[in-house]
């Protein structure tokens, strides 16, 4: 009957409480893991996008987010013109563009 009474008071003794590092460590592994799978990749995504939509000029032959393929005939701030077809000009926004193509696409397609 003494082996009841030893674990009974076993029981009661308190268990000692994790320590701050170690109950936030997992917390920081996720957002760490995060960090390198989610946010840097898009951060990087963003900025060549970026890099893209800056460097276009008049006489570049891009895709919009849409699929619109065409030449870029003129440039304003916010504002591509984009010649789809002979006398067909179209306004999309610049952060629509989502590539540039090879010179000489739009000819090789017709």
């Amino acid at each position: 009957m003494d082996f009841l009474i030893a674990s009974a008071m076993a029981q009661s003794a308190q268990p000692e409480a994790p320590s701050l590092i170690a109950s936030l460590l997992p917390l920081i592994l996720i957002v760490v893991i995060f960090w390198f799978l989610l946010i840097r990749p898009q951060m990087k995504r963003n900025k060549e996008h970026k890099a893209l939509v800056e460097g276009l000029s008049v006489g570049d032959e891009v895709v919009s987010a849409g699929g619109l393929l065409g030449r870029v005939s003129a440039l304003a701030d916010s504002f591509v013109t984009v010649e789809v077809s002979e006398g067909v000009e179209v306004n999309i926004q610049r952060h629509s563009i989502a590539q540039v193509v090879p010179k000489g696409t739009i000819k090789n397609l017709s």
